[in-house]
């Protein structure tokens, strides 16, 4: 998806010509195989670095156009989102330095974007997902505005017919429904590409395809969405679901989404991949092509294949093929993208020192990696460590079944330096980078299992919206240091922070755990609940969640008086509801709320969504609001 002047497909002779000249590139590509055109015999590796912007208030700040105006750096370029930018670091030939070489410039990177993004007020952020970013933020307004994501969005969108819904079952549940592809942009990841040789692809893509998962176990960094602790590695979930074209009907009828793992082994040649997403895959852009890609080889001139790297731009395997050219020759390379953003450079090229050094070992010690696995064995590896992070379950070789941290410990990161050692990579890089690695592990102490004991030992300080702040804030603060997650303390509950951003709309402190009735509930039942709950107001919804009415404390005292309450004739709640009770949107400004509190003598508000309940703002509320206004200033002034 790198290409700038790519548009929507908009009638049936414009897919036509497109899919005419991506069948032909898959034949130059095969014609290229064929003649031994395609670089072999060297290794490369790569990296692009994803980050998000932050404002003041540990939120997201959609500066990323103004900040690519002001950085003067090609290496940098935008994201779908606003709040997103992505840096493309140097290859570098594999063997001698090259991983300090990969740190330096990523580290460079860093301190570019940390400097530039702090001359428009933000800062920058290493995380796979931002826990601060709310739904608020995933509106079209938010993305980036080129043709080329208006024309994903409005192709994805028309494909699949309908909203995006999903849920994700963690330690919460999440129930999504979005209406665009903005969702992507929940996700940074740190990309990392190996250049291999034709001849050996089939078998380093499969060998790709089993370390997949200990990598992600002793990587993840993703475990919070929209407030929710979900799967330790949320992007691998989220990011399935955002870029899903399928129908109803084609999900019944089992088609593959666009974003996969895969499913099987792969045989021969990287065209297999190419071949069966052209074939699964409905076309979605189009971009200029060139004309007679076979013709080029035969005059000496390699081809770019646009229309293929388009194409396989638009289907998201967590391990992808990639094809490209450099001073006319072609080159393959791997491109893994499960590794998350974060949570420090050095952990991050750890991360790729690991990737590396097994894709290295893998390939001199195991003849063919198909014998010893299945592949259904690798793909549930995956899903695995993509819920439960290091803790995860493995099946390895040999029928064997083994905890993620004991596989790493005692069988990988052994592998990984011998695979390291063996291309010839500087002895104190190895020991540098795969020793972070082997602390973060033996200490359980990844990303994702920092935010979430974070978390759990805050416990019910503030609000869930501060809460969430602080840790993006004690992240930042971290991460700058440069010691990497093994290292780091805890986040804790920042009373000094300034509360203000936290308290701008009622959605950021409403009260969403709520106790409803039903309209035919007995007052009797209404009634215990507030005795039980020790709440004043409870919200009636009918069996789809739509606010119907609200039940009172003063309703049922009117109730008691007049000696209604546990007789044997009994009260049903529709009949003394209040059946048009005011309510407010989560948008709504705090002080809004607050004066229309006060204007209309009421003590709650409901918060409704499409006149479907959400969440409710109580006069405590306000008091708890105030305090903690009130607390943060006291301790700002000392």
């Amino acid at each position: 998806m790198g290409e700038q002047n790519v548009k929507k497909i908009n009638d049936e002779a414009t897919h036509q010509e497109f899919m005419k000249s991506l069948l032909g590139e898959v034949h130059a590509l095969e014609t290229m195989l064929e003649r031994g055109l395609v670089e072999s015999g060297i290794a490369r590796i790569g990296a692009e670095q994803e980050m998000f912007l932050i404002d003041k208030a540990h939120k997201p700040a959609t500066k990323a156009m103004e900040i690519l105006e002001v950085i003067d750096d090609e290496r940098f370029t935008h994201e779908l989102g606003l709040f997103n930018l992505e840096a493309n670091l140097s290859p570098h030939e594999l063997g001698g330095n090259c991983l300090s070489l990969m740190e330096k410039e990523a580290q460079e990177v860093y301190r570019r974007a940390r400097e530039t993004a702090a001359q428009v007020d933000c800062d920058i952020a290493l995380v796979g997902i931002l826990p601060t970013l709310t739904k608020n933020n995933l509106g079209l307004e938010s993305m980036v505005p080129t043709p080329r994501y208006y024309a994903l969005n409005d192709a994805i969108r028309a494909l699949r017919g309908d909203e995006f819904r999903f849920t994700i079952n963690g330690i919460d549940q999440l129930s999504v429904k979005h209406d665009n592809v903005m969702l992507e942009a929940c996700n940074t990841s740190f990309q990392v590409h190996f250049q291999v040789s034709p001849e050996n692809f089939a078998r380093n893509y499969n060998i790709a395809q089993v370390i997949t998962a200990p990598l992600l176990a002793a990587a993840v960094n993703s475990p919070i969405l929209l407030g929710k602790r979900l799967w330790h590695e949320t992007r691998i979930a989220v990011f399935e679901y955002s870029i899903d074209t399928r129908s109803k009907t084609h999900q019944e009828r089992g088609l593959k989404p666009r974003v996969h793992f895969g499913d099987r082994w792969l045989e021969d040649s990287v065209t297999e991949i190419f071949k069966e997403d052209i074939a699964r895959f409905r076309i979605v852009l189009t971009t200029e092509t060139e004309e007679d890609p076979v013709g080029m080889i035969d005059r000496g001139v390699i081809p770019s294949l646009n229309a293929l790297r388009l194409h396989n731009g638009t289907v998201y395997r967590w391990n992808r093929p990639c094809y490209g050219v450099h001073n006319n020759v072609p080159h393959l390379r791997i491109e893994n993208r499960v590794i998350p953003s974060g949570p420090t450079v050095l952990d991050e090229i750890a991360n790729a020192a690991f990737f590396y050094g097994m894709m290295l070992g893998m390939t001199e010690q195991v003849p063919d990696i198909r014998e010893l696995l299945t592949f259904a064995d690798v793909k549930s590896n995956f899903l695995a460590a993509a819920r439960d992070g290091i803790r995860a379950q493995m099946n390895w070789f040999n029928d064997t079944h083994l905890p993620a941290k004991q596989l790493v410990l005692e069988q990988l990161l052994p592998l990984a330096r011998e695979g390291l050692q063996e291309a010839g990579i500087d002895r104190d890089d190895i020991d540098r980078y795969l020793g972070v690695l082997h602390e973060r592990v033996a200490m359980r102490r990844t990303g994702a299992r920092w935010a979430l004991e974070s978390l759990e030992e805050m416990k019910d300080a503030g609000t869930q919206d501060q809460r969430l702040r602080c840790i993006v804030s004690s992240m930042v603060e971290q991460q700058s240091s440069g010691k990497p997650i093994s290292q780091w303390e805890l986040a804790e509950y920042c009373v000094e922070q300034d509360w203000r951003d936290s308290y701008l709309t009622v959605g950021q402190f409403m009260t969403q755990d709520l106790f409803t009735v039903r309209p035919d509930d007995i007052v009797d039942f209404a009634a215990t609940l507030m005795d039980w709950r020790h709440i004043r107001h409870v919200p009636v919804e009918n069996d789809n969640g739509k606010l119907v009415g609200l039940v009172s404390h003063r309703a049922l005292l009117r109730l008691m008086a007049q000696g209604r309450i546990g007789k044997s004739q009994s009260v049903s709640v529709e009949e003394i509801m209040n059946r048009e009770p005011v309510t407010v949107s989560p948008d709504t400004p705090t002080v809004e709320a607050i004066r229309m509190m006060r204007e209309n003598d009421l003590a709650c508000l409901p918060v409704t969504r499409k006149n479907k309940l959400v969440g409710i703002v109580t006069e405590h509320d306000l008091i708890i609001v105030a305090s903690h206004l009130l607390e943060s200033y006291l301790a700002r002034k000392e």
